[in-house]
């Protein structure tokens, strides 16, 4: 295991409740169980606070903690753009991050596909709070 990621995971910021939250999600990884609730707080089309609780993996937790970090303070519009161009990246890998999500890269790279399910869940999950899908 890369301990890049669980120094990552580690960082635990915003592992927490929001009681005022604007928008919430819970989803399920049925292929290994891995849950996942974010909750956001979003005021004039803007993410101003994301919180998140997990019952998951290393890997779930380094990408929840790295997008609730990288989300905050970036409009619904600009998330929603990301999330849509990551949907794909594991199939397609001629995918660019764009210049103000790079830190994520270390995620999404060839060598993580086995942890595919694990690292997309909060993609998924902010998706669904977001009402993309």
């Amino acid at each position: 295991m890369d301990l890049e990621i669980l120094k990552i995971a580690a960082d635990t910021k915003n592992h927490k409740i929001i009681d005022d939250c604007t928008h919430i999600a819970k989803q399920k990884n049925h292929l290994c169980g891995d849950e996942m609730q974010i909750s956001l707080k979003v005021s004039k089309e803007k993410i101003i606070d994301f919180a998140y609780q997990c019952k998951s993996c290393i890997y779930c937790q380094a990408s929840v903690s790295m997008l609730s970090k990288s989300s905050i303070n970036k409009s619904v519009k600009t998330v929603k753009k990301f999330i849509s161009i990551i949907d794909n990246f594991f199939e397609n890998n001629k995918i660019k991050f764009p210049k103000e999500w790079k830190n994520l890269e270390i995620l999404f790279n060839k060598k993580n596909i086995s942890r595919k399910e694990c690292i997309l869940l909060p993609f998924k999950t902010l998706a669904k709070a977001l009402n993309l899908k």
